[in-house]
């Protein structure tokens, strides 16, 4: 009871924000953006890709009164040809259907929309079953099921915000960036800084949480988003929390609230702008639920001390902070999107209750090389996971207690390289390589069935298709 009092509590004061704006606010005559940043045109998240027809295939009757239809199939082939926990490669795909309504057409409900989707996933994971590392290799692995994943509702005021509420994804609008679209590595989506601390991964693919967010235009240039999530989609329990909401029913709003809010700004951001488009977000996250603390049992001995209880201490709420920088550096004139540009963000989280305390990344994304290619990308990426030094204060325990040769986990690296090539309109494949440096840290949790079994570096290659019907 407690945790759902502080849930509306956190409800509450979102909806005091949005009064106290609306009753001092301006809505300011902007011009359209170069790109919209609430929707970004990627297939994670579930966005409708559909305008005249249903499935690409059939009429779609419904067309006049605004709902439209959509299905995007991701399909790849993924292998490791060495490092690693072991060599293997793995197939997996995901169908995603999708709808979105204007019930202003349907109901006459001014500027009030809806959106849901359905995931279908099938097939093995290769960081899940042959890596066992922090930065997913792919950003749809995920346990094979059919679930919901995104339901809600979204109220706009002209140019002055918006409100969703429903079942929602936090990663399309927060710690994001333009400039990873090519990438297919999950972590290039939402951060493993994120993913590895958060209970269920926090609300992102494949789980997205009941929740409420609100985005506000301060002026021209400026932006305010703030969200209040349920702080668990899958609820407490043991095992991997994708079985725990296998189907995505759960609709949780029992647990301690997860808080985001984020400050942007933009410049050279509108349509038609003949400069070059940049943006500086810095936001952070708090929740408010109990974290384990990562050297000390609640008998304040080390767990890896053998009379210890193993059963970790427990930390009070957790939280992150992180900043996003993004800059085009060159556009094909009379285009708002061909060009090149290059992205940089970093985050930092406690280390006592933070398994990576340190995240960094940075690349670069080139829209439409040659005019032959107008819609076709190619990037590079590197990122950087660092292993809390209470973790790695654990590890020191087990080698001076148990072995001098115990591997000490420190960081993960990746870097990878991909390639969209669009073969038509709806159909394309992207090519990819990533190389996993020190995966897992260097080293499995000395705590885990695989106890600190070492992990060498890992070569993968990829092909990902995306079909939009």
């Amino acid at each position: 009871m407690r945790a759902r009092r502080r849930f509306v509590i956190s409800v509450g004061w979102l909806a005091v924000a949005i009064a106290a704006h609306l009753s001092v606010a301006t809505a300011w005559a902007q011009e359209d953006k170069k790109t919209d940043d609430d929707k970004p045109a990627d297939p994670d998240t579930g966005q409708s890709t559909i305008e005249e027809t249903t499935l690409g295939i059939l009429p779609n009757p419904f067309m006049d009164r605004g709902v439209k239809f959509a299905a995007t199939y991701i399909s790849e082939t993924l292998g490791n040809v060495s490092g690693g926990s072991r060599q293997g490669a793995v197939y997996e795909g995901r169908l995603n259907l999708a709808v979105d309504i204007d019930m202003e057409k349907l109901i006459d409900a001014r500027q009030l929309t809806f959106h849901a989707n359905i995931f279908q996933i099938h097939g093995d994971g290769l960081s899940r079953s042959y890596l066992q590392n922090f930065m997913v290799v792919s950003g749809i692995e995920a346990l094979p099921t059919t679930r919901l994943y995104e339901a809600w509702f979204e109220q706009k005021w002209d140019s002055l915000g918006s409100l969703k509420i429903g079942q929602l994804a936090a990663d399309p609008e927060f710690f994001n960036t333009k400039y990873t679209e090519v990438f297919t590595n999950a972590s290039l989506g939402w951060p493993a800084v994120v993913s590895i601390v958060l209970p269920s991964g926090g609300p992102s693919p494949p789980l997205a949480a009941l929740g409420a967010r609100l985005s506000l235009n301060l002026g021209e240039d400026w932006s305010l988003q703030t969200a209040v999530f349920d702080g668990d989609a899958a609820g407490p329990g043991a095992g991997d929390a994708q079985q725990r909401n296998r189907y995505g029913l759960n609709f949780r709003i029992n647990d301690p609230p997860l808080v985001l809010g984020q400050l942007q700004y933009a410049w050279n951001n509108k349509k038609g702008d003949e400069h070059l488009a940049g943006t500086f977000k810095i936001g952070g996250w708090h929740h408010s639920g109990a974290f384990a603390d990562l050297r000390y049992g609640d008998d304040g001995r080390s767990m890896a001390d053998p009379s210890s209880s193993a059963s970790p201490a427990t930390l009070t709420g957790n939280y992150g902070f992180w900043g996003v920088f993004e800059q085009q550096l060159y556009r094909v004139a009379g285009d708002d999107d061909r060009g090149i540009g290059v992205f940089a963000r970093a985050a930092y989280s406690p280390p006592d209750r933070s398994l990576l305390d340190i995240y960094a990344d940075c690349g670069i994304e080139w829209i439409g090389p040659t005019d032959a290619r107008p819609n076709d990308k190619v990037g590079m990426a590197i990122a950087y996971a660092h292993v809390s030094p209470r973790a790695q204060a654990l590890d020191a325990d087990f080698r001076r207690i148990h072995s001098p040769t115990w591997p000490r986990r420190t960081s993960e690296t990746m870097i990878t390289a991909a390639y969209q090539y669009e073969i038509k309109p709806g159909l394309s494949l992207q090519p990819n390589l990533q190389y996993v440096v020190r995966p897992g840290g260097g080293a499995t949790d000395p705590l885990s069935a695989d106890a600190g079994r070492r992990l060498r570096n890992a070569a993968v290659v990829g092909l990902r298709a995306v079909v939009k019907f």
